[in-house]
């Protein structure tokens, strides 16, 4: 019996190794497939670069932005590759929490306490969630959200800061709690332009409870962005 005992204790402590090996190479697969991704953002770019001239600062502005998504992919991957190496070596349970990052907003929830298998369990069943750890060796789970936070949909108001700065609140704008300011408004225009009860009701507060009601105030007042090259000559005379 004491051998029978034995030989399942082993099999479970091989079978952990296993499963975490497994893990491991479902993460790694994913992450190549980032990397694939990556490349296919290569051949977009030379098509870009080799398409026709008439299109050609359209495409150089394009390829840009698809070098820093690259490279902020290829960053990603190596710091996830990084925590996994990290979290291999972990011999004892870890304080977990994780944090979303939403478009307005941020929450935070505790995890628990989870071995480095419970970890990869976790990882493996939302493989675009980016792992490190603190400075106290607690581990973080961070993933991104293109939403507005629950508490963002209960009290965020869009409107104007005393410098007329796009602005948004939490809560009624006379509280002055600001959570992302985005861009000064030619107010002058957008008086001119817009009915009056539209602008005085960015002025009192625009209740914001969605990501479409966001993008769209966002949207539409965008038209009236200062440019931010007449605001340095005016700083600068």
């Amino acid at each position: 019996m004491s051998g029978f005992h034995y030989m399942k204790k082993l099999f479970k402590k091989r079978w952990r190794r296993w499963r975490r090996a497994i893990w491991t190479c479902v993460i790694l697969l994913l992450a190549g497939v980032a990397i694939w991704s990556g490349q296919s953002m290569k051949e977009q770019m030379k098509h870009l670069l080799t398409g026709p001239t008439d299109k050609r600062p359209l495409a150089v502005e394009t390829m840009n932005y698809l070098q820093i998504e690259e490279d902020k992919e290829e960053d990603r991957i190596q710091q996830q590759r990084a925590f996994m190496q990290q979290l291999n070596k972990s011999k004892t349970k870890k304080n977990v929490h994780l944090r979303t990052s939403y478009v307005c907003g941020v929450e935070e929830q505790d995890m628990g306490r989870l071995s480095a298998d419970g970890v990869y369990e976790l990882m493996n069943r939302n493989p675009l969630w980016q792992g490190r750890f603190d400075d106290h060796g607690d581990v973080w789970l961070e993933q991104t959200v293109s939403d507005l936070s629950p508490a963002c949909k209960r009290q965020a108001y869009m409107s104007v800061d005393m410098q007329g700065n796009l602005t948004l609140f939490d809560g009624p704008p006379e509280e002055e709690k600001v959570l992302r300011t985005f861009f000064q408004l030619d107010v002058g225009s957008m008086e001119s332009s817009l009915p009056q009860d539209v602008v005085k009701q960015l002025e009192e507060g625009i209740r914001i409870q969605d990501i479409e009601e966001y993008n769209s105030v966002l949207s539409t007042f965008s038209d009236y962005a200062r440019d931010m090259s007449e605001n340095v000559m005016k700083r600068n005379p």
